[in-house]
């Protein structure tokens, strides 16, 4: 039993030596580690203010920012390993980080599926922070383009996160992508009022509105002959496009057009509908020549039209005659 103890303690002993031996070198591993950890970061914020002045090179800049960072702290951990471990040869380091890089790969498929999507979309420049997007139904201002997800701020206040592969892979609207936007919006008159009129007031309207651009310029045509109105289209040009400056002078544009129309006597009327009801008799019930309305005439005496109120009577004495031979047919009797 002493035996096994002292081996035992011996084992102790060597591993206690061991970690003391290593312990200096583990700190210089460390220390090495977070100089060259701060170091990357210093060189990704260097490369992203060189670009941060330029919009069309800002997302370059943030990839080779990142790829910088992440080059750097990989160097800096490998120089790391070889000063813990002493033996440890490059080419070992090498053949590691190619079976690693092989499972991490079937592991963390998407992840990386996310990751060159991303690099793709800040080297491809489809847009670009700050630009207002709309993908599916998420509508609203790109934060951030990060190498795994881009992040939007909602119009409402919400932050939402989409991960970079559906971004490349599906349509992306960008409401800023140039400097001009039009705008257009179906104002209905009335099948009485003159188009002209309407054409030449809607026109004046958008004219007579600041923001809306001189050049393109507005213009107004008929697009359709609705059921109770005849729409007439206006379009005008704003900028910039975002989506506050749009929504207010909409709101100016037709706010000027109704009261310009109104204050011209041109109507604006409400939705009208008319309704047929078929009316048949009981004798021609079914028979689409025989029905007044509707179909064409029978031949022969057109059918008369048949009466609710006179249905109905007729209705109550069928049920008062129903149920007066029900209680004669279910009377006791009579005693002799």
């Amino acid at each position: 039993m002493s035996e096994e103890m002292s081996t035992l303690l011996d084992r102790m002993q060597a591993i206690v030596n061991g970690i003391i031996i290593l312990l200096p070198n583990v700190v210089l591993a460390l220390i090495v580690f977070a100089i060259f950890f701060f170091v990357a970061r210093a060189i990704k914020k260097i490369v992203r203010n060189l670009t941060r002045d330029r919009r069309q090179a800002r997302n370059l800049g943030m990839v080779l920012g990142r790829l910088a960072q992440g080059t750097t702290i990989l160097v800096g951990l490998f120089i790391a390993l070889i000063i813990v471990i002493p033996s440890l040869k490059a080419s070992d380091l090498v053949q590691l980080l190619g079976i690693s890089g092989v499972a991490i790969g079937f592991a963390f498929r998407d992840i990386l599926q996310n990751f060159l999507a991303g690099i793709l979309i800040l080297l491809t420049e489809p847009f670009q922070i700050d630009d207002q997007i709309v993908f599916k139904d998420f509508e609203g201002t790109v934060e951030n383009i990060e190498t795994r997800a881009t992040t939007i701020r909602t119009y409402d206040g919400r932050r939402i996160v989409i991960p970079n592969s559906e971004l490349f892979t599906n349509s992306v609207t960008v409401n800023t992508a140039f400097e001009n936007r039009r705008l257009e919006y179906d104002i209905g008159i009335g099948y009485g009022d003159d188009i002209d009129e309407a054409r030449r007031l809607i026109l004046e309207a958008m004219h007579e509105t600041g923001g809306v651009l001189k050049t393109p310029t507005p213009d107004a045509i008929v697009v359709e002959l609705a059921g109770s109105t005849v729409n007439i289209r206006a379009r005008w040009w704003v900028q910039p496009p975002r989506r506050a400056d749009v929504l207010d002078l909409q709101d100016r544009v037709l706010t000027n057009i109704k009261n310009k129309l109104t204050a011209n006597g041109i109507d604006l009327p409400f939705p009208t509908q008319q309704i047929l009801f078929h009316d048949q008799t009981e004798a021609t019930d079914g028979d689409r020549a025989g029905q007044r309305e509707g179909w064409p005439a029978g031949k022969g005496q057109v059918p008369q039209p048949r009466s609710i109120s006179r249905s109905l009577n007729r209705l109550a004495e069928l049920k008062i005659q129903g149920n007066g031979s029900s209680r004669t047919k279910t009377a006791p009797p009579a005693e002799e």
